[in-house]
């Protein structure tokens, strides 16, 4: 078999190329945590099968399988890291981490082997590569040759595309195609998403503000189909990351957030975030495409077959079944208009709201942000850069980024000062503005900040005012 490979180069500058994280051991269970996600891999030790320590491109690399069939890698280890996790391993895990050797010779010819969830590429039974199945978005055959293609990685300058299998004839058994068997294996394991049989139920016609348009969701167990005039998309369940049900500053509409990883794309867009607006008056009876029997054994009483109430409470209920996470709403925040949870203000020069939620800030709609607070570092309250009547509330996250919402009433200042302040989040000018009224701090004699364009426009007034007076005209001049 041989093996050629594709690669396409992206313009992602300054992306990270790994996704960086910590790794926990414990008796109980290995916890590894996402610092960009704040995705959780929770492998109970009872399940821990195999355990392999490997030479990586960048250091060293332990690759765990689960007896449940999944495989888990990660790398960023020391080679004087081996014996102390090898140890580890032997006393609470009863499993022996062995050293395992990846092939360097360069060959292109060898043997593909199918485990579980990887596609193992070998010669002479040593690994050259592995390729997730679960990467794969598409699965072509041609003559003697399959092409595996792959979700595109943003977090990366450089993305590997395309890979192509050469699969010599007479290779199977007689009567099977041994292209087909190669293909039916990968399309097994591999996220390439079809729809089979009827969906679970339809919303038409359903306002969605990013990708912007109207769409008909189409729900199936397994992925949520968009089906809109131009664009469709299939989003399996496993992308989504959280869902968020916000209401309005005016109390009339409502937004429905799902945040995704990796995100839906539209030519060179990516789109991490799917927004769909709703009127709270629209209403809807739905009736689930299943008996009322299989409703009751797959979702536990979450779903029944006919439902009827507010179209964003029917879409945010089946999500929720479906997706099988939590809703996050806002929490105890009120803002200074009376029953708003959100803030008014600007971001990138768009104007949107900013809902401070119980454990992070989320700005809807454009571009939509979702900031958590174990990646925020500081925050800080600053000026508004045209006028008295606002302020900036800038956000530094522990990676370097920095988010500034500006054009914030003042009247919001101090509900988000205490908001802030009750989360224990770090204010960088924090002894500035506890030490004065919120009045003082917008009053519009600047006496720390020197303004040349005031001073400017002071200075040609009073020249023009003595002009005035030296004229012995009696007429009256315009002022």
């Amino acid at each position: 078999m041989k093996v050629l490979g594709n690669k396409q180069l992206r313009d992602f500058n300054d992306a990270p190329t790994k996704n960086d994280g910590r790794l926990r051991f414990s008796k109980q269970n290995v916890v590894y945590k996402s610092s960009k996600t704040g995705k959780v891999d929770n492998i109970p030790a009872a399940e821990l099968s195999v355990a392999t320590w490997r030479r990586v491109c960048l250091g060293h690399g332990i690759k765990l399988a689960t007896s449940t069939g999944h495989v888990y890698k990660y790398d960023g280890f020391r080679d004087t890291d081996y014996e102390k996790i090898s140890e580890f391993f032997k006393a609470n895990y009863k499993v022996e981490l062995t050293e395992k050797d990846m092939c360097v010779k360069g060959w292109n010819w060898g043997t593909a082997k199918f485990s579980g969830p990887l596609l193992s590429f070998d010669v002479n039974d040593s690994s050259v590569f592995e390729i997730p199945l679960a990467s794969v978005s598409q699965c072509a055959t041609g003559k003697n040759e399959v092409t595996l293609e792959f979700h595109q990685n943003d977090d990366a300058e450089v993305s590997l595309m395309e890979v192509r299998f050469y699969v010599p004839p007479g290779n199977a058994d007689e009567g099977t195609d041994p292209v087909e068997a190669f293909a039916q294996n990968v399309r097994s394991k591999a996220d390439v998403i079809q729809a089979t049989g009827d969906a679970v139920c339809v919303f038409k016609e359903l306002q969605c503000l990013t990708p912007r348009g109207r769409y008909d969701i189409l729900i199936y167990p397994a992925f949520l189909h968009l089906h809109g005039k131009t664009f469709d998309y299939k989003i399996p369940y496993t992308t989504v990351l959280r869902l968020f049900l916000l209401p309005s500053k005016d109390q009339r509409q409502m937004f429905f957030v799902i945040s995704l990883d990796p995100p839906i794309k539209q030519g060179q867009t990516r789109y991490h975030f799917l927004i769909l607006h709703f009127s709270k008056e629209e209403e809807l009876k739905l009736t689930l495409n299943m008996s009322e029997e299989e409703v009751e054994k797959r979702y536990e009483g979450k779903l029944s077959k006919n439902m009827s109430g507010s179209l964003y409470e029917m879409v945010s209920r089946v999500m929720k079944a479906l997706v099988n996470r939590k809703i996050t709403v806002p929490g105890n925040f009120q803002g200074n208009t009376p029953g708003a949870q959100c803030i008014t203000c600007s971001y990138k020069a768009q104007s949107g709201l900013l809902y401070p939620l119980e454990r992070g800030f989320i700005y809807v709609h454009k571009p939509p942000v979702h900031l958590r607070f174990e990646e925020i570092s500081s925050v800080n309250f600053a000026r508004g850069t045209t006028t008295t009547r606002s302020f900036d509330f800038e956000v530094e996250t522990k990676q370097g980024n920095q988010f500034t919402f500006s054009s914030i009433e003042r009247e919001e200042y101090g509900k988000l000062f205490d908001f802030v302040n009750a989360k224990k989040l770090h204010i960088k000018n924090r002894g500035f503005k506890e030490g004065l009224v919120g009045a003082s701090w917008y009053s519009d004699s600047d006496d720390d900040q020197h303004d040349a364009y005031l001073e400017r426009m002071k200075a040609e007034g009073k020249i023009r005012e003595e002009g005035d007076g030296s004229n012995d005209s009696d007429e009256e001049t315009g002022e």
